[in-house]
């Protein structure tokens, strides 16, 4: 499992990210995914996740969990980390939520929730949907459709929302399998009953392509 550790920038949330994002390109290699029909290209992706806590411990921030997506088959090039019960951005700070974007190995921006409270539940289930969409040549990572008991309801509108500017033309080179191989549970996973990823939607420009209701489990590992 591969959770990205590395250090990262001071964090740039709202109009900040926009204006940052003007000047940032994230490219998939020298080149980039074609479909052969265009009408079946993949603008948009979105991953729904569930995670069931066992017992938790505020007082040492646990448990810890990251998610992982990319749009091409390589997190070495480009992908969005979520962290969950911890912002490792710009340096670590327990409790509440923080989206991150990285390419090629070096971090461009990340989004905190405002709700910084620690996990305290314990047993409760954590919902969200991860969706990266392209757009006129910006590509954007957020988190939405968020619950749990500890942070309520959690990302849409311009919670946990990241934009870049990409060459990218499509998101041909998905793979489900790298959110899965690049997620996982960072501390305290005897804490943690279970990470899954519950199900995938691809999306042309015409709409939904293709659903994939096969749950991937994350943690434990089988």
């Amino acid at each position: 499992m591969r959770i990205a550790t590395c250090n990262r920038p001071r964090a740039l949330t709202g109009l900040v990210c926009a204006v940052l994002a003007a000047a940032l390109c994230i490219t998939a290699g020298r080149n980039p995914v074609q479909a052969d029909q265009p009408s079946n290209n993949i603008v948009r992706v979105e991953e729904d996740w569930e995670l069931v806590i066992g017992e938790t411990d505020p007082d040492s921030c646990a448990p810890q969990v990251t998610s992982v997506m990319s749009p091409v088959a390589d997190v070495n090039l480009a992908y969005a980390a979520f962290d969950i019960n911890h912002h490792s951005q710009p340096s670590f700070r327990p409790g509440g939520l923080q989206l991150q974007v990285w390419n090629n190995n070096e971090p461009l921006l990340s989004d905190n929730d405002p709700e910084l409270d620690t996990l305290r539940h314990q047993g409760e289930t954590i919902r969200w949907t991860q969706q990266m969409s392209l757009n006129d040549g910006v590509l954007t990572f957020a988190i939405t459709g968020g619950t749990s008991d500890t942070w309520g309801a959690f990302g849409g509108g311009e919670r946990l929302r990241a934009s870049v500017s990409t060459s990218l033309a499509n998101f041909n080179g998905y793979s489900s399998n790298v959110s899965v191989a690049n997620s996982g549970v960072g501390f305290a996973g005897n804490r943690v009953q279970s990470l899954v990823l519950k199900r995938v939607r691809k999306y042309s420009s015409s709409g939904l392509i293709s659903e994939d209701n096969t749950a991937k489990l994350v943690f434990p590992h089988e």
